[in-house]
């Protein structure tokens, strides 16, 4: 019997001829580095605040509320955006999302210009942002598949993160600098950023409104969790992010670990913050180039175990370097689970059923992050910064085991086209 020849893949300079997609990618990239740069100053602003009346622990508990407020709506809207996503032109989606990331960071740009942040107000910022969140997430997930040939689908997403990584570098190293002068000027920034964005993202000419399915909203708001369910491989990526980003959420201590262990300021949580991306930037570039072809599957859960044992590293370390240096790699083993991840969801989910699945994914990924901050700050109530860093390492090499068993195709997974 004749060998089957190798399936051609397509090369990186294919993608650079789709004009949609290179500005769906500088949307992104801008809208990125805003949130950097938002989230940084929001957690030092926090933490700031809180210690004027409040402990250390007591502060790191305050930092973590803001991703509760965050998640919150995340949670309770997340399957309204899926459907929304699958109906709806996903580029106007988009850009009614930007209004109201904008609306908010304007708010806390004028209100720390004149003087008057608070710890509420810092909530609620971080609740109604949220909210713009929870529908932003599921459609400009959907949105980029809609932009390229499904041979550039692979590729596109290791750009798509790439994008994500490079913005994370800058992001919070420019966010520090700007902190140091005051939250208003990271605030007004981002606002300048969110507004780049949107434009990019007015720019594109190719028609995005989805095929739609008939049925009522309830319908194929059921119908998007019955497929998640169905397809195990989906649902066992999606809640391995969800248990051990949840355990292993140390970046949200960093304001705590930069201010009151390492004792390095804004400047160096600003170095900190760009720790993960500088990693996951490095490990982005690879995949871009050359993408994972073969044991998919293996690959992930290795990052995963990766990303545990960093954690637990960063949580040991007094200095500087070895922590910027256990962030970076704790981010390149993120960067490449998260890459074989959201390509298999994205190979095995139908254009019609992107938006629902990923709105159920943003719950996920909503809760590993947000609650996952909320995690790390109620943990460090009780066992201080140090030991919510460490539990959390371990939990998510525990979740790794766990996982690989629960779940032996998505372990098994090979390859990714």
């Amino acid at each position: 019997m004749a060998e089957s020849s190798p399936v051609a893949v397509p090369s990186a300079r294919e993608l650079l001829n789709e004009r949609d997609y290179l500005l769906f990618w500088a949307s992104r990239w801008a809208g990125s580095l805003a949130g950097q740069v938002q989230s940084v100053a929001m957690g030092w602003q926090m933490y700031a605040l809180a210690r004027l009346t409040r402990s250390v622990a007591e502060s790191a508990f305050m930092v973590g509320m803001i991703g509760l407020a965050a998640f919150i709506p995340v949670f309770l809207l997340a399957l309204p955006a899926g459907e929304i996503a699958d109906r709806h032109d996903r580029k106007k989606v988009l850009m009614l999302c930007f209004v109201g990331e904008i609306a908010t960071v304007l708010t806390l740009a004028i209100a720390s210009w004149q003087g008057w942040a608070s710890v509420p107000l810092l909530l609620l910022v971080g609740f109604l942002f949220g909210c713009a969140r929870a529908f932003f997430a599921p459609a400009s997930s959907a949105l980029g598949p809609m932009l390229v040939p499904r041979p550039l689908l692979a590729r596109s997403i290791a750009w798509n993160s790439l994008a994500w990584q490079t913005a994370s570098i800058g992001g919070p190293a420019l966010g520090g600098l700007l902190v140091a002068l005051s939250p208003a000027h990271a605030y007004f920034t981002t606002f300048a950023l969110y507004l780049i964005a949107a434009l990019t993202v007015f720019m594109i000419r190719k028609d995005t409104q989805p095929v739609v399915n008939p049925g009522s909203r309830w319908a194929l708001m059921k119908e998007g969790l019955a497929y998640v369910w169905r397809q195990k491989i989906v649902f066992g990526a999606i809640s391995l992010d969800l248990f051990a980003v949840l355990l292993g959420g140390a970046t949200a201590l960093l304001p705590v670990f930069a201010r009151d262990i390492l004792h390095v300021g804004a400047e160096g949580f600003g170095i900190l913050r760009s720790g993960p991306a500088i990693g996951a930037t490095v490990v982005a570039l690879m995949l871009a180039a050359r993408p994972v072809h073969t044991k998919a599957g293996l690959f992930m859960f290795g990052g995963v175990a990766v990303f545990g044992l960093s954690t637990i590293v960063f949580a040991l370390s007094r200095s500087l370097y070895l922590s910027v240096a256990a962030l970076a790699v704790l981010g390149g083993a993120d960067m490449l689970s998260v890459y074989v991840r959201q390509t298999l969801i994205q190979l095995v989910t139908p254009d019609a059923m992107r938006g629902r699945v990923s709105a159920v994914s943003s719950v996920f990924i909503g809760a590993s992050n947000e609650l996952g901050e909320f995690e790390s700050g109620v943990v460090a109530r009780f066992l201080g910064p140090v030991g919510a860093a460490i539990f959390g390492g371990v939990g998510a090499l525990v979740v790794t085991g766990v996982w690989s068993t629960l779940f032996p195709d998505l372990r098994k997974a090979d390859r990714l086209t």
